[in-house]
């Protein structure tokens, strides 16, 4: 079955640039996934659709109140278990939740339903949160809201849906795919700005055009990111290009 989104937002034209554009769009187009998006305005208890109010204790801003947000989560729920997913996992778009990574998204790529929570103003009654499966941060920063982590999520899940992408190939070539940073790319014309390209990438050899390009995704990784290195275990061939990398680096 194709994968199920729930997002609750108070904004869901904002999700049209992830159903109508890019892989994404292509993606929904060959029903590989289906989003819903729904507004806890709909779900608020008086005419004014209330989703908000002061917090208790006092303090700035205001607070995302719980039964709009339960009610949507009701909704959501059951809309995805009418097609066919047995369990909706919910996931709160929050600074407070784990940092999304790349093992993460692929476990997340194999659900068969998903609903999104993004929240406003000051956060979310915690009353909700039992509720909540879940939470993921983008990053240790702040956004407006939820939805552009939401977009995050749901782009990074969708280029793993088998279809969605249309060289087979690329999600796995991706970075942090092998724990690394990915190779420099080249295309044409051979000569830019006096900058050639890479005489190895023209030679037709390609076990040495591979061996080039893993010595420059382990070189980039320890310039870039060398935490990564730190998290992955080097075998005796990835360990020599390292050093052969770093000598290069010395020598220019």
């Amino acid at each position: 079955m194709m994968l199920q989104f729930d997002v609750m937002t108070l904004f869901p034209r904002m999700f049209e640039a992830v159903t109508g554009s890019g892989i994404t769009g292509r993606a929904r187009g060959k029903k590989l996934y289906e989003l819903v998006a729904w507004n806890p305005r709909d779900f608020a208890a008086n005419s004014h659709r209330t989703v908000d109010d002061r917090p208790y204790g006092g303090g700035p801003g205001m607070v995302m109140m719980a039964e709009p947000l339960s009610r949507a989560l009701t909704a959501a729920r059951s809309r995805q278990r009418s097609a066919g997913v047995k369990h909706s996992r919910v996931i709160h778009l929050s600074p407070q939740g784990k940092v999304l990574t790349h093992e993460r998204v692929k476990t997340l790529a194999v659900e068969q339903g998903l609903v999104l929570l993004c929240g406003r103003y000051e956060g979310v009654d915690e009353r909700v949160a039992r509720e909540i499966d879940e939470e993921i941060s983008i990053g240790d920063y702040v956004l407006s809201g939820g939805e552009l982590a939401a977009m995050v999520v749901i782009d990074a899940i969708v280029r793993h849906l088998p279809g969605a992408l249309g060289d087979t190939e690329s999600a796995v070539q991706d970075s942090f795919v092998s724990g690394l940073l990915d190779h420099p790319h080249y295309t044409r014309p051979e000569v830019y700005a006096d900058q050639p390209v890479p005489a190895v990438l023209m030679s037709g050899n390609h076990a040495e055009i591979e061996r080039w390009r893993l010595k420059q995704a382990l070189g980039r990784t320890w310039q870039r990111r060398p935490e990564l290195l730190e998290r992955r275990l080097l075998s005796e061939d990835e360990r020599k290009l390292l050093v052969e990398f770093q000598q290069e680096c010395v020598q220019q």
